[in-house]
């Protein structure tokens, strides 16, 4: 994986347990409703992993860390 870089994740994530957690109910949330946060024609990538991915490098899944 290249985009978006591991490392800038965990500063917005926090932990890569957390981050695996958030994008696997991102994932499951895309293939069930359809929705996408963003265009279609933004997301480099095509799978749904890639996109939750992008989304939250964009800062558009807010986290909370408790």
């Amino acid at each position: 994986m290249i985009y978006p870089s591991i490392d800038k994740l965990l500063t917005q994530v926090g932990s890569k347990y957390l981050l695996v957690n958030v994008v696997s109910k991102r994932v499951k949330e895309m293939k069930k409703k359809k929705y996408f946060q963003m265009n279609e024609k933004d997301y480099k990538s095509t799978k749904e992993i890639g996109r939750a991915l992008e989304e939250i490098s964009a800062c558009l899944i807010h986290i909370n860390q408790e």
